[in-house]
């Protein structure tokens, strides 16, 4: 690899750290972690999450490499123009956000008047927590809910910007998440860039049906344990 090229990675994997350290408005005004509202707390997980589950997966992990090497070549940056140039990166995207979303309940609502769904009554005043966590995993919406299936966002014209009801990490309507159309960018900005320019190997020479995927929940829908994965330049 040239100097040049060596340098232009380095500075890619730098810039792709320093957006995921700065500091979030969030992190001053706690109340704020429920919206995120700069997408950095959402940016940063995904992509790890993303990351991890192509690493477990390794012909994904081929198959997004191939797709962005064919519009790409194996030198140009992705811009934000490029996205809809890739289906199947979307794909992982929406499915990693089907599987993780970036928080596990919407933000809190308030029943305005008592009502009856689904054989079930909803008293005034009742608060409701939209559980989006399982909506995710619901065996009666998604085939095989627990596996990662990119393929079936290639199948069904399914987004995650509130209009479809199965998927909606974002929440939807008025209420929507306010960092979403930055941290749908910069998820598939940085995810295509890390995927783009390296090949991935875990630490310690783990295998990676040996990694550990479970999660920890509270505001916030993180890996129990943090990603270490080697990036090897290609």
């Amino acid at each position: 690899m040239d100097i040049g090229r060596a340098a232009f990675i380095t500075e890619l994997v730098c810039g792709v750290m320093e957006v995921v350290g700065k500091s979030n408005i969030a992190d001053y005004f706690l109340v704020l972690r429920l919206v995120d509202p700069q997408g950095i707390d959402t940016t940063s997980s995904t992509v790890e999450w993303a990351l991890a589950e192509l690493i477990n997966n390794p012909e994904k992990m081929a198959k997004a490499q191939d797709e962005l090497e064919e519009v790409l070549g194996k030198d140009r940056l992705i811009q934000e123009v490029d996205i809809s140039k890739f289906p199947f990166l979307q794909a992982i995207v929406k499915e990693t956000l089907r599987l993780h979303p970036p928080a596990p309940f919407l933000l809190p609502h308030k029943a305005e008047t008592e009502v009856e769904m689904c054989g079930f009554t909803v008293p005034k005043n009742a608060q409701i927590l939209v559980n989006v966590w399982a909506m995710g995993r619901d065996s009666s919406i998604w085939t095989n809910p627990d596996l990662f299936m990119p393929e079936r966002f290639l199948e069904q014209d399914i987004d995650f910007k509130g209009q479809y009801f199965e998927l909606i990490p974002f929440g939807a309507g008025r209420r929507i998440c306010p960092g979403l159309p930055l941290a749908n960018r910069m998820v598939h900005l940085m995810l295509a860039s890390l995927v783009h320019f390296f090949n991935w190997k875990l630490a310690d020479e783990m295998n990676p049906e040996n990694m550990d995927m479970s999660e920890t929940f509270g505001l916030t829908l993180h890996r129990a344990k943090p990603l270490r994965a080697i990036p090897i330049r290609v």
